[in-house]
């Protein structure tokens, strides 16, 4: 059931993502050519997205490295609904109408996978405690010896 609830606050997320972004860019629009209106208007709504994805979604901390890796989400997106388009169009006859609205439905199961993974893979802490050190002698994962101590030299 979790993971349900999860796919209809992502769903929910997308929706104000896209009025978002569609807002922006329209108010970008009065001033800015259309390309930069766009450029900003998406990188300010995925910023907005994050944070919702985070908070609402998936009820997680957000990181840097969350952060970081949530474009990838978009690029997902991008490439599912991409390769639906072509598939759909060239390979399967539909018209190119309606094929980026049957793409973009289609991305929306992997699309989730992607950012479920992102934002609810461990940071190297969990909630609450502190990462473990990095070891002192380069040996990452290797078991080491303790240091001596003071007690240990009487």
């Amino acid at each position: 059931m979790e993971v349900r609830g999860q796919l209809v606050r992502f769903a929910l997320v997308g929706a104000v993502n896209t009025g978002t972004y569609y807002g922006l860019y329209l108010i970008l629009l009065t001033w800015l050519p259309y390309v930069a209106a766009h450029v900003l208007a998406f990188v300010l709504s995925m910023i907005g997205s994050f944070f919702l994805t985070s908070y609402f979604t998936y009820r997680t901390r957000p990181t840097w490295r969350k952060f970081l890796l949530f474009p990838l989400t978009n690029a997902a997106n991008f490439t599912v609904t991409t390769a639906g388009v072509y598939l759909l169009v060239d390979v399967w006859g539909m018209g190119s109408r309606y094929a980026p609205l049957i793409a973009a439905a289609a991305a929306i199961p992997i699309t989730f996978v992607v950012s479920r993974t992102i934002m609810l893979r461990p940071d190297g802490r969990a909630e609450g405690r502190p990462a473990e050190p990095e070891p002192r002698n380069g040996t990452h994962g290797a078991r080491q010896e303790p240091e001596p101590s003071a007690v240990d030299a009487v």
